[in-house]
């Protein structure tokens, strides 16, 4: 049995008005609490006196003070943030690294309490505030997933307008009957999150769902910069209140975007995870893909690498195969999605998905080729026909979604907020016209649609006349 692991379930909070009042209220006392150490801190620095930094000083400065209906323990929570971002920061600058010293207020603040101060029966909570207060008991959006007995602490706060709790549960690892010997490789990509390898056996997922959402998001936007961009209000100006309306708009799109990518990267990882305690694998070699994103890759791929977010997916594998007892161990990936099984030479730029080599004629998929060398290097064994097992991860965005409705005309219902409209805005082709229509063109199962690169079943297929079979096996969700 390995070290106890925390893990933290994110849950939102389902709340009456005069509820949502008061726990707006938490964080915004928490907020207070903040902002008081920051102007005494910065005082001190004005009369040249060393600040106050310590966690049991800064409890001393605001012992018998009130924040409103925020107890004393979430008080302490922020001061004690607010002690380890400093040293944290002078820890990093005597280092010789750039650091900043905590010095930015904040309006609303996360609030945290630990075991014995709060209490979770079922989907209700009670939330902990100050002495004479009345109790504030709220819904939760669902179960803890965590028995009770192993809850160690509760985290409150705000996002875009949202109330989340963060319930933080001390866990033992899980056993599973996995082999050290058995070693797989792993690709991390951003049309494919995760492409595995081990022996005979591959994994493929599929992250086009995750692409969709962040092109329709792009789009959705940049047509609503484009169109409030003149009237957004000048430097130092407070905005209309429509203005502001606007603003709370953008972050809680930004926040369900952020929330669906994310979501589907702890998918990605788990269908990694479970596959991998399935075949008995010991061992995981993550491709670490840092210096790709530190080059200059052009103004569309730079963009593409910003929004990939490879640091919260590869933490998400660590978290999910270290629960599992699986170890993760990273590994350079460069020149692997260019170097051949077969002859073990390097093809320069290889281009699309495919893998094929000029000198002896093997093909597959790139991703695949990737993570059957991240594992070769690490004393994996490579097959030249796996058994590849497909997953998709994310969720397609709906056909009626409200963004593909504000901007493309070609949708059979009205847009959203589009008033003064007659009849369908369809322009959809009918009658004989239909069937030339490349828009309206269908595939059959099996068959890649348009646009879409064919994968090949094989990671290793000789050319011509090598007579191997394709060995692919669809899953579904």
């Amino acid at each position: 049995m390995g070290a106890t692991l925390h893990r933290s379930a994110r849950i939102a909070v389902r709340a009456t008005k005069p509820q949502r009042r008061r726990l707006y209220g938490l964080p915004r006392s928490a907020g207070d609490v903040r902002a008081l150490v920051l102007d005494c801190n910065r005082q001190l620095r004005e009369w040249k006196l060393p600040p106050v930094v310590s966690y049991q000083a800064l409890c001393r400065e605001i012992a018998g003070m009130s924040f409103g209906e925020l107890d004393t323990v979430g008080a302490r929570s922020v001061l004690r943030h607010y002690s380890t971002e400093w040293f944290e920061a002078a820890k990093r600058r005597k280092a010789g690294q750039h650091a900043g010293f905590p010095r930015r207020k904040r309006a609303l603040l996360a609030v945290r309490w630990y075991h014995g101060r709060f209490h979770i029966e079922g989907d209700r909570l009670t939330v902990p505030v100050a002495r004479g207060a009345p109790p504030l008991v709220v819904r939760l959006g669902r179960e803890v997933p965590y028995p009770a007995e192993y809850v160690r602490s509760l985290t409150l706060l705000a996002e875009a307008g949202r109330l989340y709790v963060y319930v933080t549960a001390a866990l033992e690892p899980e056993e599973h009957d996995l082999d050290p010997g058995i070693v797989a490789g792993v690709d991390p990509g951003i049309i494919h999150p995760f492409a595995v390898v081990a022996g005979g056996d591959a994994l493929l997922v599929s992250g086009r769902a995750m692409r969709a959402e962040c092109h329709l998001h792009l789009a959705d936007t940049k047509a609503r910069n484009r169109k409030m961009g003149r009237k957004a209000p000048s430097r130092g100006q407070r905005g209309s209140r429509r203005w502001r309306k606007l603003r709370r708009t953008q972050r809680r799109q930004e926040a369900r975007h952020r929330r669906r990518i994310r979501h589907a990267h702890h998918e990605a990882a788990r269908a990694v995870v479970a596959w991998a305690a399935g075949h008995r694998v010991g061992t995981l070699r993550v491709g670490d893909p840092e210096g790709i994103c530190k080059r200059d890759a052009g103004r569309r791929q730079n963009l593409r690498l910003r929004r990939w977010g490879r640091t919260h997916l590869v933490g998400a594998l660590k978290d999910k195969a270290q629960m599992a007892g699986i170890r993760v161990v990273e590994v350079d990936e460069r020149g692997t999605s260019s170097t051949c099984l077969g002859c073990r030479k390097r093809v320069p730029k290889p281009r699309g998905r495919v893998f094929r080599c000029v000198s002896c004629g093997f093909s597959g998929h790139r991703d695949l080729v990737g993570a059957a060398n991240i594992a070769a290097s690490g004393g994996g064994v490579i097959c030249g026909s796996p058994r590849i097992e497909h997953r998709r991860v994310g969720q397609v965005p709906a056909r009626r979604d409200r963004r593909r409705h504000c901007h493309d005309e070609r949708r059979s219902c009205l847009a959203h907020g589009r008033r003064k409209s007659k009849g369908s805005r369809s322009r959809s082709p009918r009658g004989a016209e239909r069937k030339g229509h490349p828009s309206v063109s269908r595939t059959h199962a099996g068959t890649p649609a348009i646009g879409e690169e064919p994968l090949t079943g094989g990671l290793l297929q000789e050319g011509k006349g090598s007579g191997q079979g394709i060995t692919t096996t669809m899953v579904g969700h």
